[in-house]
């Protein structure tokens, strides 16, 4: 189990960080139908695995409807990484407590990274107007996760390269579409206030940490005389080699 302790923990945590529910279920069924000695009894559990197929199912209708699939991420933004390190943890006991602390770490925080491209990528798809796209990557996403779990069983090393190329994969994306998930921030937003679960934008509290003093953008009011603060002055220092050049 040392040897595999770590890619292991590294799969599962990834594929918690998109479907918790499924990893659960694929690693449960595989323990009960083949009593597999590197998967936790625990998982297979009868009441675990009902628990995780309810929810699932749950997760996987929410996950395929534009923004209530970024309301189920937000809700899942503790849960996705509690379940990976409770795996890894799980995964780690039967050798020794350093190994089920070390598989702890690495299945929460692989979860954790995965979770957040996972809801970063849904906010740039949620800027497209047709929910088709939602329900394609929703589907993909558990496929894959499937997959690469099962995958895991027989094969951890070679589960965890993939799960490897996908996380960087992921990362690369929400790097290229940050603007769309701008986009789509604000227009959560919008909706959120709409449907009454966001603070609306002339309700939030103030900017308090901004100088008081200091003109809002787009203001002609002049300073008081003989006030002079930091801001003005290195504004001014900046502004001092163009008038020379000029």
């Amino acid at each position: 189990m040392g040897a595999e302790l770590i890619p292991m923990a590294f799969t599962t945590g990834w594929g918690s960080g998109i479907n918790a529910y499924a990893v659960v279920l694929v690693l449960g069924l595989a323990d009960k139908i083949f009593n597999l000695s590197q998967i936790p009894n625990a998982l297979a559990r009868t009441d675990v695995l009902i628990g995780a197929g309810v929810l699932f199912v749950v997760e996987m209708l929410a996950d395929k409807i534009p923004y209530v699939d970024s309301v189920w991420d937000s809700v899942h933004t503790v849960v996705r990484p509690a379940v990976g390190a409770t795996i890894g943890y799980l995964i780690g006991h039967d050798t020794a407590s350093l190994d089920a602390a070390v598989g702890a770490a690495t299945g929460g925080v692989t979860a954790l990274i995965s979770h957040g491209i996972k809801a970063g990528l849904r906010a740039a798809v949620n800027t497209s107007p047709e929910p088709a796209s939602n329900v394609l990557v929703s589907t993909t996403e558990d496929v894959t996760v499937t997959g690469v779990t099962a995958l895991a069983i027989a094969h951890p090393w070679l589960a965890a390269a993939i799960a490897l190329v996908f996380l960087v994969l992921g990362a690369f994306l929400v790097y290229k579409l940050a603007g769309r998930i701008r986009r789509y921030k604000r227009r959560y937003d919008a909706w959120g206030e709409r449907v009454g679960i966001a603070v609306p934008s002339d309700r939030r509290a103030p900017d308090t940490t901004a100088d008081p003093r200091r003109p809002s953008a787009g203001s002609t009011e002049p300073l008081p005389r003989g006030e002079r603060h930091e801001w003005q002055e290195q504004h001014e220092r900046f502004e001092r080699p163009f008038d020379q050049d000029s």
